[in-house]
């Protein structure tokens, strides 16, 4: 008998960084629960921007707002160029495209296995503060 642990509750963490990325009007907001197919990392936050400019909005807002509460990221990547920020906060990542990359790196297609629950992140509303 295969006895599975259950999926892990979201951070505060990432529900503050998808109700700040939501609240820049990030395109295709994307969560996707990666625990039972990955090793290093519970959760990605994949969206996009439409210019470089919002990109780096985006990822400059959700940096500053998890630093306010303490959460300060592993590593950042990206954020000069503005097509493609990676900020890996060790329990979840951060993935900001501009559309030309989002649509070329596919990355919902690469983790297709993986539970989407943006859904339930973005009905559940604001999160709670650190």
């Amino acid at each position: 008998m295969t006895v599975t642990s259950p999926s892990p509750e979201p951070s505060v963490g990432l529900r503050l960084a998808v109700e700040v990325a939501d609240g820049r009007q990030a395109i295709d907001l994307k969560v996707l629960e990666l625990e039972a197919v990955s090793d290093f990392t519970d959760h990605f936050l994949i969206c996009s921007g439409s210019s470089s400019r919002q990109v780096q909005a985006i990822a400059d807002a959700v940096e500053r707002r998890l630093r306010d509460g303490g959460v300060r990221p592993l590593h950042i990547e990206g954020a000069r160029q503005g097509r493609w920020v990676l900020m890996d906060y060790g329990e979840f990542i951060v993935h900001i495209f501009d559309p030309e990359r989002r649509d070329y790196f596919r990355l919902e297609d690469i983790w297709s296995d993986a539970p989407d629950i943006t859904d339930s992140l973005l009905e559940n509303g604001s999160a709670a503060e650190l």
